[in-house]
């Protein structure tokens, strides 16, 4: 699904912010940002003529090594995120066709979490020891932090390990000093641990589908079960629906090691209630099991199917029928415009199976190379360090992956998104209508204790 639909002409995008009006309110739809990536002409120019150094763990004179983390071989999800371990990978490659990184070759080391906490901390260990940083990680279970805050330098000082990740579901890694995270921070970072607490949630994107289907719709929220992080996230994610006044009958949590008889009595429920909206949380298999069961139970009266944008693959798209008519919500442009973009469509042609979470893992992989390009530009070369990757990073607060997403800083929410419908085995843009745009809404909030939401999902 490389090019699902080829734009029948490029479009020159020019630099744009998030829009806001003098309130502070967003705008949307705007032009996300910037096209290209090129290496920055002043960091190549530092480079001239400079003897380069070995100046960090990780940096070399001819290179710089980054470790990419991602659940991958877990018996519950097999081969969950290893879309985010090929963008990675794949991202160094196109970097070195096009000059390096700082005058070196950018290699990437890869670490399988296995959805196993022990591994997550295991592999924030290897990184210490061998990397300047973690790049583009995708580990849903990361409850130990201790090394990412204290991991020592070559210098022996307790700098933390720079962690620009593409996903940090865990709050604790979310909120690491030396986490910036490109999926965003829903819950603000300093807030209470334990009751009830407020949540900063999109709940435009729900408004949207509701008003187009009438102000009507209303159902349930299928929880992923199989871990903490995600049965907690998935309880905010469901007010947010309710917020964006979706009628929200439950949430139902659905395992990774489901079958499709698991889903029976799912689907007698939802014919059963009258419910016209089922938006699934989980995983591919579970919407494509979910979507068969309801078929066979003769659930009819289902409006919307939507979908978080896992299902946003050609995996799913395969399905055929089956799925058509699936609605799924990016915080990306869509691969579809990958020839409106540069730095898109380098990524596009760089991963085999381009997918909403590797579009993570390659963005992450543009931060860092644009802390480094800013590091390189303004004290040369032989600068590169954790500290300064850290200050370069955490300095950068309104980054947009040159125009892939909306603008936003370490740890802020995503205010920015696109819905598309899959139609015909072709995933089609929806809203807003104009290619190369985001929708960018203020950020909503909801206030909910987890703990006690959790027990009130079936």
């Amino acid at each position: 699904m490389k090019r699902i639909l080829v734009v029948a002409a490029a479009v020159v995008m020019v630099a744009a912010g998030c829009g806001r009006d003098g309130g502070g309110e967003a705008t949307g739809p705007v032009d996300p940002g910037p096209t290209s990536s090129s290496p920055d002409d002043a960091a190549a120019d530092a480079c001239e003529g400079v003897e380069l150094e070995a100046t960090e763990i990780g940096v070399t004179a001819e290179e710089i090594r980054i470790q990419v983390t991602a659940d991958v071989g877990s018996p519950l999800a097999p081969g969950l995120f290893q879309a985010s371990m090929d963008a990675v990978e794949g991202f160094a490659e196109w970097v070195n066709d096009n000059g390096g990184i700082a005058c070196r070759d950018l290699v990437v080391e890869t670490y399988d979490s296995r959805l196993d906490p022990a591994e997550a901390k295991n592999a924030q260990i290897t990184a210490c020891a061998n990397a300047l940083a973690m790049v583009g990680g995708n580990t849903l279970f990361n409850p130990d932090t201790v090394t990412l805050d204290s991991c020592a330098d070559q210098s022996g000082q307790p700098t933390g390990l720079p962690n620009l990740a593409a996903i940090a579901n865990d709050a604790a890694e979310q909120c690491a000093a030396t986490t910036w995270n490109i999926s965003g921070v829903n819950e603000p970072c300093g807030s209470p641990t334990s009751g009830v607490r407020t949540f900063q949630v999109q709940t435009a994107p729900f408004e949207w589908l509701n008003e187009q289907h009438g102000g009507t719709l209303e159902g349930y929220y299928l929880v992923p079960q199989d871990l903490p992080s995600l049965i907690r996230s998935g309880t905010y994610l469901l007010e947010a629906q309710r917020a964006g006044s979706i009628d929200i009958l439950g949430g139902i949590k659905v395992s990774g090691r489901a079958t499709q008889p698991d889903f029976t009595s799912v689907a007698q429920r939802i014919k059963e209630s009258g419910a016209n909206y089922v938006y699934n949380g989980s995983e591919v298999p579970a919407m494509v099991m979910m979507r068969k069961e309801a078929e066979a139970q003769g659930v009819t009266g289902v409006d919307v199917w939507a979908c978080i944008s896992i299902c946003y693959s050609e995996k799913f798209a395969s399905e055929g029928d089956l799925v058509d008519g699936t609605y799924t919500i990016l915080t990306t442009l869509p691969i579809e415009e990958s020839d409106d973009n540069e730095t898109l469509g380098a990524y596009v042609d760089h991963v085999a199976e381009p997918d909403g979470f590797a579009a993570n893992s390659w963005m992450a992989g543009v931060l860092f190379k644009q802390a480094i390009d800013q590091i390189v530009a303004e004290e040369g070369p032989n600068a590169i360090t954790r500290a300064t990757l850290l200050d370069a990073a955490m300095s950068i607060d309104d980054f947009t992956a040159d125009g892939m997403m909306g603008p936003k800083g370490p740890k802020g929410p995503q205010e920015c998104f696109v819905v598309l419908q899959l139609n015909g085995g072709v995933f089609e843009r929806q809203y807003p209508t104009e290619e190369g745009t985001l929708q960018c809404e203020p950020i909503g909030e909801v206030s909910l204790d987890p703990a006690v939401a959790a027990e009130e999902l079936s």
